[in-house]
């Protein structure tokens, strides 16, 4: 691939995540009709990357087309939100899980991670907040040393929108504890508190994301509304 094509292909990811972001968090609602010359004229780039990146959307479930009309924002039921929180739970346990047996792991790598992650929340730096949640999650799933169940887990999180928790400093002083005490659990080799710890920060995340979509009137006379409460009473 050239740059040129390398550099589209980047565009059209940056689209398509800005996009997965607003639908996730209830910007833009089940029902909408993105248009192709508004999001372009938004975000200063040709309607090339914006279609391409609503291509992918549609492959995701996100979107529909619309002969003639566009593209559609497709509903997103609670049911929906419940699924994807828990298969990023699930892989990311075990991926902590694989790295706990692994001796190598620098626990004080981690350490300064989350030390400098708790700074960036303390001062509100929401761009070093994010990086250094990626860090601390990355080298662990560097040291379980399975790279198709990292690639599963990469795949799912983009779903996860970060924007969403970044800046918000309660959120970001509870993920601090945790991460200390997935430390301690990974120091232990205890399999079952690792496991615990991550499930109960996802759930904590998808609760935060739900709550956030219902201030917003996400749901609002939507008919997966009734099968979504079921869905997530069961989850529990």
């Amino acid at each position: 691939m050239n740059n040129a094509g390398l550099r589209r292909t980047q565009l059209t990811d940056e689209v398509a995540g800005d996009l997965r972001t607003r639908i996730l968090t209830g910007e833009i609602r089940p029902g909408a009709f993105i248009r192709l010359d508004d999001v372009a004229n938004e975000l200063g780039c040709s309607v090339t990357p914006v279609r391409e990146a609503l291509v992918t959307l549609r492959g995701e479930g996100l979107v529909r087309s619309a002969p003639h009309r566009g593209f559609i924002v497709e509903e997103i039921s609670r049911h929906d939100i419940v699924d994807i929180f828990w298969m990023q739970s699930q892989l990311s346990a075990r991926l902590a899980v694989h790295a706990a047996r692994n001796a190598s792991i620098d626990l004080g790598a981690l350490t300064t991670i989350v030390d400098e992650f708790e700074e960036a929340v303390d001062r509100g730096d929401a761009e070093v907040v994010l990086d250094r949640e990626y860090q601390f999650h990355r080298a662990i799933h560097l040291a379980a040393n399975s790279r198709k169940l990292a690639w599963f887990l990469v795949a799912a999180t983009k779903y996860t929108p970060y924007s969403l928790y970044v800046e918000d400093k309660e959120w970001g002083r509870q993920a601090v504890v945790s991460h200390r005490r997935l430390i301690g659990h990974l120091a232990n080799g205890d399999a079952e508190a690792i496991s615990a710890e991550i499930h109960n920060r996802f759930i904590d995340a998808r609760e935060r994301l739900i709550r956030e979509l219902e201030l917003r009137g996400f749901w609002d006379g939507s008919a997966a509304d009734a099968e979504g409460v079921q869905a997530r009473a069961s989850a529990r």
